[in-house]
């Protein structure tokens, strides 16, 4: 660890404190500066997601300061410092709340809400997978070491693009307020990913730097029980990133298989796969006539571990569903 936060480049103890806990130095400027900073960047986010604009979203993602309290709670655990956890955490739901009405809120103005629902910005954030999970850790942990190094504060905006903390909270409000809670959940998933991420890899790297030597004996257990809460809360929102993948795998496989169900028709090709619940959605571009639906129900049956629903919606508004 020590080429990880060299001695001559941590930060002490007094000042990750001063910067992580709201509570210390001057509260009052501390605080109107989470708060307007928060808002400012929710509006942002959301402006971005309604209008589909990448550049926009990103930068909501640089000024938004909902890292810090997140932080707050990995340094809280590391030093068994309760109140901090419980204050940290405080502001971590009160500002989950701002940012989703303000999406709520957003939507209802909106003339066509349903039209958002379709755009890149809502889709990207909606079926976080395994991986997001793991980008999620990695860039967490470059945010913990960059909070603990005063010599690379310099990479903290760009940990913020990358973890992605408002968005997908504006994407939750735009999702509820357009009647869509099923995206509201999967974007509320990959919002808790993040969060969990970033406390893990923060406890981590602030624990291995040696900075509960720095504080009384007897916090051990209560370290321990935030260890395990830890745990549990990660294995929460890892199922549905598992599942995601798994559906994303079993789309790809799916996709192939349809493809060589269609390979003896002539001008059909298969233009998209979605897998929803137990049922495989197949769109099909083509002639009128396909290969009959058996084949392709018996290719699927093969590919996953139990016998899914397999629909297919032909260009000309027929659906077919596999008995």
């Amino acid at each position: 660890m020590q080429k990880i936060v060299p001695d001559g480049q941590r930060r002490t103890l007094a000042q990750l404190d001063d910067r992580l806990n709201f509570s210390v130095g001057d509260p009052g400027a501390k605080r109107s500066a989470f708060w307007v900073m928060l808002t400012l960047s929710a509006v942002i986010a959301v402006a971005g997601v309604v209008g589909d604009s990448t550049a926009t979203v990103i930068g909501a993602m640089i000024v938004a300061p909902l890292s810090t309290p997140i932080l707050g709670v990995g340094l809280g655990i590391t030093t068994g410092h309760g109140r901090l956890i419980g204050q940290s955490l405080l502001y971590v739901a009160a500002g989950i709340v701002l940012v989703v009405v303000l999406g709520a809120v957003f939507a209802q103005v909106l003339p066509n809400p349903g039209n958002v629902l379709t755009n890149s910005q809502v889709l990207g954030r909606t079926s976080p997978t395994l991986m997001d999970l793991a980008a999620a850790l990695a860039t967490g942990l470059v945010g913990a070491i960059a909070i603990a190094r005063k010599d690379v504060g310099d990479v903290l905006p760009g940990v913020a693009i990358a973890i992605s903390l408002v968005p997908p909270l504006a994407v939750v409000g735009v999702c509820l307020g357009s009647g869509a809670p099923s995206l509201a959940v999967g974007a509320f998933v990959l919002f808790a990913s993040n969060v969990v991420a970033m406390v893990i890899t923060a406890t981590a790297v602030l624990v291995a730097a040696g900075y509960t030597r720095e504080i009384e004996s007897g916090t051990g257990p209560h370290r321990r029980r935030a260890y395990i809460v830890l745990a549990v809360v990660l294995l929460m929102v890892a199922i549905p990133m598992v599942v995601n993948t798994l559906s994303s795998v079993w789309a790809r496989q799916i996709n192939t298989a349809a493809e060589q169900w269609l390979a003896g028709t002539p001008g059909a090709e298969v233009t998209d796969v979605t897998w929803q619940g137990g049922t495989a959605t197949v769109a099909v571009l083509g002639p009128e006539t396909l290969p009959p639906l058996g084949e392709l129900e018996h290719s699927v049956d093969a590919l996953i571990p139990w016998n899914p629903d397999v629909q297919v919606v032909h260009t000309v508004g027929t659906r077919l569903v596999a008995n």
